[in-house]
């Protein structure tokens, strides 16, 4: 497995691509102006009102909309957290390592937040969901600072490790070698990506950190209430933070600044990788053509998705859910019976399924309508290999067993709004306003001739001359590939009466074959 990030620059905004074997599974952008309230963002902040039937808090963070904290997002050590504010804000208290700073009791796990909070008091949040749609950013006030290896929490004394470093033996050490180089007043988490190291990076990431956090807080004595007093990373740092690991074959960055930039902080994290990131500079070909990515983007994002054996995916979007329904498409198959056809389709749907998740940024509740399966053995098989492909995505999800209906429920964290592409375009003839993008249509011409080939012994397509030229010229044409792949030669005739994203297929006696 090799995964590369791709990284383009434009006037207004960033935008960086991970591939995974050379396909798209993860598309972020960051632009010029974008909302000044991301995830890991903390702000010294106001409360508006404690809300005694939510039992929780709107606080103004500056946003149009006010942030929601609710009692349990308070966290156990909010006294000491409140009045180490306090001090450090009125210029007090110039030690901000907490060795000697007297904690004060615990909060009731199961109290009130009116008992907690009042109006117009200051108090430090981090943002741990985004704004999203109506709704202003939601946010916590046990406070945690991600590093590489290890993320830092104030006012706290638990370490843990992740749940992902399955050896109890590894965890244990971990655990021993953080507890000897942890400063007092301060809890940890040990990264999956700590696994192996050795102490001395450990301590290297943690000293990191508590620089952060002294910086941070030198910024809380001048700082205007509401504001935010530390920003998350750059957003290629951190996505090399949390996804960065040794099957990275490649980092191309198409800007100079980003380049160094990038270099720099992976000089930081893996020296030893710092020779994949490459600075692109060919005038010729734009970064994300040179590498397929905004064709994938094209073919990825629309209601429809394609996948291999002529399968495909209807993906549906309401307030409360996803939708996500599985079709065979019309096809014959090498199968013996039906249930072998249905476990084959299921299982590349799967993989296909938990790849959009990550490049959509899907979150909320999930429902997947697989094809029926009868046998208890083969929706196990579908449910581990579900599992598995989505075992690599970071946001938190929990999966259900599939259901004697083919339903499998999905929930997956939401901290962020939907990644959403516009896949289609103005219609060239000015018919129908707007129509599916040409490359779609290309994609889905194959699609269609996939379902429908097996059947017929031989097939005529009618289609626009513009497309038609698309499908025969250049050497292999999309047409030898077919022959290749199916092993009958498809006859194109190009039709200048056709709209410019209209096609047919024929059979030998010229009669028209609808794709079901």
């Amino acid at each position: 497995m090799n995964k590369e990030l791709i990284i383009r620059s434009g006037s207004d905004a960033v935008d960086f691509a991970l591939l995974k074997d050379g396909k798209l599974i993860e598309l972020h952008k960051e632009e010029e102006k974008q909302s000044n309230f991301a995830v890991g963002d903390i702000f010294i902040a106001k409360i508006r009102k404690p809300v005694a039937g939510l039992n929780a808090a709107f606080v103004n963070l500056g946003h149009e909309k006010d942030a929601f904290l609710h009692y349990h997002d308070l966290g156990p050590n909010l006294p000491s957290l409140m009045k180490f504010i306090k001090l450090v804000s009125a210029g007090k208290l110039k030690d901000y390592s907490l060795k000697n700073f007297p904690f004060e009791a615990e909060i009731d796990k199961d109290g009130a937040i009116t008992d907690i909070l009042s109006a117009n008091q200051s108090v430090l949040v981090q943002v741990v969901k985004e704004p999203i749609s109506t709704k202003g950013p939601r946010i916590s006030s046990e406070i945690s600072l991600a590093g590489r290896y290890v993320v830092l929490v104030p006012f706290s004394d638990r370490v843990s490790v992740s749940q992902k470093i399955e050896s109890r033996e590894e965890k244990d050490r971990l655990k021993r070698l953080v507890q000897s180089i942890k400063p007092k007043g301060f809890g940890v988490i040990v990264r999956t990506v700590a696994e192996g190291k050795k102490v001395a990076e450990l301590d290297k990431d943690l000293q990191t950190l508590m620089d952060r956090w002294s910086a941070m807080c030198r910024r809380l004595q001048t700082a205007h209430h509401p504001s935010k007093v530390l920003g998350e990373l750059n957003k290629a740092s951190s996505i090399l933070r949390d996804v960065f690991n040794d099957t990275f074959t490649g980092i191309h960055v198409d800007d100079e600044d980003l380049y160094l930039e990038t270099k720099e902080y992976l000089q930081e994290i893996a020296p030893d990788k710092v020779s994949i990131v490459k600075h692109y500079q060919s005038k010729e070909l734009p970064l994300f053509e040179k590498y397929n990515i905004e064709r994938q983007i094209k073919t990825s994002f629309g209601k429809t998705v394609s996948m291999s054996k002529g399968a495909y995916l209807i993906i549906e979007h309401t307030e409360a859910l996803h939708v996500i329904d599985v079709n065979s498409g019309n096809r014959s198959s090498k199968a013996t019976n039906q249930e072998d056809t249905a476990l084959e389709v299921n299982m590349i749907a799967a993989a296909e399924i938990a790849r959009q998740l990550r490049l959509r940024d899907m979150g909320g509740i999930i429902v997947v309508d697989f094809i029926d399966m009868q046998n208890p053995e083969n929706r196990k098989v579908l449910y581990d290999f579900l599992k598995e492909e989505m075992s690599d995505d970071k946001a938190k999800h929990k999966i259900l067993p599939p259901s004697k209906f083919g339903l499998i429920q999905i929930t997956r964290q939401r901290v962020r709004p939907e990644v959403n592409i516009k896949t289609r375009e103005e219609d060239p003839n000015n018919e129908h306003g707007e129509i599916e993008a040409p490359i779609l249509i290309v994609d889905k011409i194959a699609s269609d001739l996939e379902r429908i080939i097996k059947d017929h012994k031989k097939v005529v397509l009618n289609t626009h001359p513009f497309v038609a030229a698309y499908l025969t010229k250049g050497f292999p044409s999309l047409r030898s590939k077919w022959y290749f792949e199916h092993k009958k030669w498809v006859k194109i005739i190009p039709r200048d009466a056709y709209t410019y994203l209209e096609y047919h297929f024929f059979d030998k006696e010229g009669n028209e074959i609808i794709v079901k």
